[in-house]
């Protein structure tokens, strides 16, 4: 039977095994062989003629147009109905829910073959879970404010809100033709204002429990064009992208999130989330979790309080550096006769510093400063390119014995170097220069402590410098506070109002959204383009009436992507940004896929944000167990908690899928390094060329990420 229903080859093969078949039982097979010969022939017939409808008659090519447009209808007919509703917080429907989320595209006019693959991979994950009977969320959005936008305003004479959401139109079409199945009834524009309106909520929700502060920071300053510059937009060799012009840091009030606050669990949780070793690893890095010691070594007036995880060897400290910021670098706290020197080499690492500066530069300034456990000991003072400035307490003690920066610094200065304090063994043989832990020698300058162990030396250094007032055991972090605002245009307003009588006033929430004024000259020079609409800026205080002026810095977009997720699961909540009980049930993310470029500042701000809300009653089972109104019911709570499971404390994705990249072949200018666009390059010689110059173009393989 196998053979008959198969036909063809093996319809020939039956055939041939007759004569092995006796002879009153021939006659009927050989019937059955012929008619299913006869419909095979004519069924052959039928698909030929259904084939030829879609040849060019002129042209004699296959119509893949005409096919393409037949099956997608199709495809459409045959999606199969489902029930993407969250409904009423229940442990069923808890169970049931599976969130697959994918990363969404910077809307930049195409799709590209990274954009493709990452689709491509959830798509699957969604259409196999709903297989599995597993209610399926799986949205799509675009994360739409941005540089690109303003830059393309600028070259191309289009407002930046017409050029986005005509992309946002193209990549739609797009993502339906590759048959794409996304919740599109989901769907979030982060440049809408009903969605930014949420994303100023949130800044004010931060700076309600106290996560917002405004302080002056560093920002790039291009000084042709007299504009602020993302660190993207300055090479390595320090030079603005759009002028050329060596990049300037200058200082500037900014708005900052306090991401520190929550240092110890963005740190510990990550064990817990079933990603990638090596994204874990980057986070963990970048958080980067110190214990050590905070040391004084007295000045006359003051102390420097310097940070290092290595006080088993501060007696061997032949210096302590300060960085070029740091409020002893002025005129009236150095001696006189130092002032020129330290303050011209303070300008020229403030110069160089984005350029990649030679850390082994530096300048006496003149004073000395008395060791913390030996007051009659003193030590020089250094200003030193590096240190690094705005970090920490701006200031190192200099141990050349065991530190190869320290080393070099002192080789290149001329200092003198201190003996080595620390060796593989408490005896003066081996003494010479070590940067690993060992046993600290038995030598007079180390006191007391000669014979420790480092770990033990350390301890009880700490434990004296307390003692003594000099010094105590703090844990320290390579994380900085998160820089929100940019003298942007295209980005959601910062909304603050800014009053001569009250200060600094938040935007009441009944006048949110705060939204971007139309019809701007973008020029991309001078300040923020929103400085000057001076009717959009101009503006009454909330609280006395009075003349007040807006913020006129934009968010960055990373607050906007911080919190997408959980907009997507109550998208048209006119209300509050989300619903309560429709993210307790929907959270955390399942699987989320996604590129690995944004392994720590998107992930980590996203982490931030979710674990800021959970904590604050916004979503969750914490929510959940402090509310009055589930009565309860501990049935729900516990389908919570298990759900939460793997992603503690307000994790927002268990799961996370890094699909690699897709590297494609890209062009620049020669001269500036600016990429090219398609049309800007001719393709048609044995050689590309710009088609402005004739120029060839340097030529490059970059990532196609998914925005």
């Amino acid at each position: 039977m196998l053979c008959l229903q198969k036909g063809g080859v093996f319809q020939q093969s039956a055939f041939r095994a007759l004569a092995k078949v006796s002879t009153e039982t021939q006659g009927p097979i050989r019937s059955l062989l012929c008619a299913r010969s006869v419909s095979t022939t004519a069924l052959a017939r039928q698909q030929a003629q259904r084939f030829q409808q879609w040849i060019d008659n002129n042209t004699g090519k296959l119509n893949t147009q005409g096919l393409e447009a037949k099956w997608k209808e199709r495809w459409a007919e045959l999606r199969p109905a489902r029930d993407t509703k969250i409904d009423a917080l229940s442990p069923e429907e808890v169970e049931k829910l599976f969130y697959v989320l994918v990363m969404f595209p910077y809307p930049s006019g195409a799709l590209h073959m990274g954009h493709v693959r990452v689709y491509t991979i959830s798509d699957m994950l969604a259409r196999f879970q709903r297989m599995r009977g597993r209610k399926v969320v799986h949205p799509m959005g675009w994360d739409a404010f941005g540089l690109p936008a303003e830059n393309a305003a600028i070259e191309r004479g289009v407002a930046p809100g017409k050029w986005t959401r005509e992309n946002i139109v193209a990549m739609k079409k797009q993502l339906k033709d590759i048959l794409a199945d996304f919740d599109w009834e989901r769907e979030v524009s982060t440049c809408d204002a009903d969605y930014y309106r949420w994303t100023q909520h949130l800044f004010l929700q931060l700076m309600r429990h106290d996560m917002i502060y405004r302080a002056e920071a560093e920002v790039n300053w291009d000084p042709v064009d007299q504009t602020v510059l993302a660190n993207e937009q300055v090479d390595a060799q320090g030079r603005s992208w759009r002028s050329g012009a060596v990049v300037e840091k200058r200082r500037l009030k900014q708005w900052f999130a306090r991401i520190t606050a929550y240092a110890d669990d963005l740190l510990k949780d990550l064990d817990q989330l079933q990603w990638p070793t090596h994204v874990k690893t980057m986070q963990s890095n970048w958080i980067g979790r110190s214990e050590g010691v905070e040391l004084k070594f007295a000045l006359e007036s003051d102390d420097i309080t310097v940070f290092t995880t290595r006080a088993d060897t501060v007696f061997g400290a032949s210096y302590v550096a300060v960085a070029y910021d740091h409020p002893l670098i002025s005129e009236d706290r150095l001696p006189k006769d130092r002032v020129d020197e330290v303050m011209h080499a303070a300008r020229k690492m403030k110069a160089d510093s984005s350029a990649g500066a030679d850390l082994t530069y530096g300048a006496f300034t003149g004073l000395y400063a008395a060791h913390p456990l030996d007051p009659a000991r003193h030590v020089p003072v250094w200003v030193a390119s590096y240190v690094v400035p705005g970090y920490g307490t701006g200031a190192v003690m200099g141990v050349p014995a065991h530190d190869t920066r320290d080393r070099d610094f002192c080789a290149s200065n001329g200092i003198p170097a201190a003996e080595a304090v620390v060796a593989d063994a408490a005896d003066d043989s081996n003494a010479g220069f070590r940067t690993e832990p060992g046993t600290l020698l038995n030598a007079e300058v180390n006191g007391r402590f000669g014979g420790m162990t480092s770990a033990d030396a350390i301890q009880a250094i700490a434990k004296e410098a307390e003692t003594a007032g000099r010094g105590r055991t703090v844990v320290k972090y390579r994380l900085r506070d998160w820089l929100l605002s940019r003298q942007r245009y295209w980005g959601a307003p910062v909304p603050v109002i800014h009053c001569l009588s009250c200060g600094v006033v938040p935007v009441p929430e009944s006048e949110l959204p705060v939204k971007l004024p139309e019809n701007i000259m973008l020029s991309g020079r001078g300040s923020s383009p929103l400085a000057n609409a001076e009717d959009w800026v101009s503006c009454k205080c909330p609280k006395c009436a009075g003349s007040a002026r807006r913020d006129t810095d934009t968010l960055d977009t990373f607050v906007d992507s911080s919190w997408y997720f959980l907009r997507y699961l109550d998208a048209q909540n006119t209300q509050k940004p989300f619903d309560a009980a429709l993210a307790t049930a929907a959270m955390p993310v399942d699987v989320y896929v996604g590129g690995v470029e944004h392994a720590i500042l998107h992930l980590l701000y996203a982490r931030f944000i979710s674990k800021f809300l959970w904590k604050t009653g916004a979503y969750g089972s914490k929510q959940l167990a402090d509310s009055q109104t589930r009565n309860g019911n501990s049935a729900i709570l516990e389908a919570v908690r298990k759900r939460e499971k793997g992603a503690p404390g307000g994790e927002p994705f268990k799961r996370l899928l890094t699909q690699g990249m897709v590297h494609g072949l890209t062009y620049k200018d020669p001269k500036t390094g600016r990429f090219l666009r398609p049309e800007e390059v001719d393709l048609t010689g044995i050689h590309p060329t710009v088609r402005a110059t004739g120029e060839r173009p340097a030529t490059s393989y970059e990532k196609m990420s998914k925005s």
